[in-house]
């Protein structure tokens, strides 16, 4: 099999940030396996990698089940062998609604993705590559600006991407005598599906709306490809990578 002879899991690699970033570490050697929801589109993914596509494996994942997140990492390590690099790249949202106004279902709907996922897929890398020969890999949590500051009626997605700021730096700590680095990407408004509206206006602090600008969601996947490819002696523990001109730096 042609590549670097590096391997790496994507999770949320059906589409935007995930399926962007896949490819790019595809097209940088990598084997790459796209976990997802949707079988479809991480069909579609994996379609899209070209002469990449043989060192590419699409396994539909369900990351907050235990059994689902397991059975991606026994697939991935049975068709490449080792595991270098896991993008922790799956989230979701709640609606943006009062947060006395919250269902527990909502609620819990974006933590058992955005956190729990992450918990369970770092868990599974860490077994992985603590056993490997040799030794060692790296993880790469997205946090989204979100990790930094909130948006108005954002707790569900702000509070998780705040604890995954805490997940990161104790996969750090505890994973030191693994070889294992952990860091994370804080991404402020790529273009993607998930931002597109944006495009007509979005809330602001003082009650405004606002247009934001966005940046092309590559750059986001040329930062992870970047993270991945240093060596293991090295790590970009957090990193921020947002629209230039978009109202963060001075929010609220």
């Amino acid at each position: 099999m042609d590549g670097n002879g590096k391997v790496a899991i994507v999770t949320g690699a059906g589409s935007g940030i995930g399926k962007h970033t896949a490819l790019a570490l595809a097209a940088e050697g990598y084997a790459v396996t796209v976990a997802g929801r949707r079988a479809d589109a991480l069909a579609s993914t994996v379609s899209a990698g070209g002469t990449a596509t043989d060192r590419m494996l699409a396994v539909p994942t369900d990351v907050t089940d235990p059994s689902a997140v397991s059975d991606l990492f026994a697939a991935s390590c049975a068709e490449f062998g080792r595991l270098d690099v896991v993008f922790n790249n799956a989230g979701t949202g709640a609606p943006a609604v009062l947060l006395e106004d919250l269902t527990y279902e909502q609620w819990m709907g974006v933590v058992n993705v955005n956190l729990t996922g992450s918990f369970l897929c770092t868990q599974q890398a860490i077994r992985v590559m603590k056993a490997q020969d040799p030794m060692g890999g790296r993880i790469i949590n997205n946090g989204s600006i979100s990790a930094q500051m909130p948006r108005p009626n954002s707790a569900p997605y702000t509070a998780t991407k705040h604890a995954i700021t805490g997940l990161t730096k104790s996969t750090s700590l505890d994973c030191r005598k693994y070889n294992i680095a952990c860091g994370q990407i804080d991404i402020g408004n790529a273009a993607t599906e998930m931002t597109e509206r944006m495009s007509a206006g979005i809330l602001q602090a003082n009650g405004s709306s606002m247009v934001e600008p966005r940046m092309h969601v590559d750059n986001v996947a040329k930062t992870v490809v970047f993270m991945a490819g240093l060596p293991l002696d090295a790590n970009v523990q957090f990193i921020t990578v947002m629209a230039s001109s978009m109202p963060y730096i001075g929010r609220g």
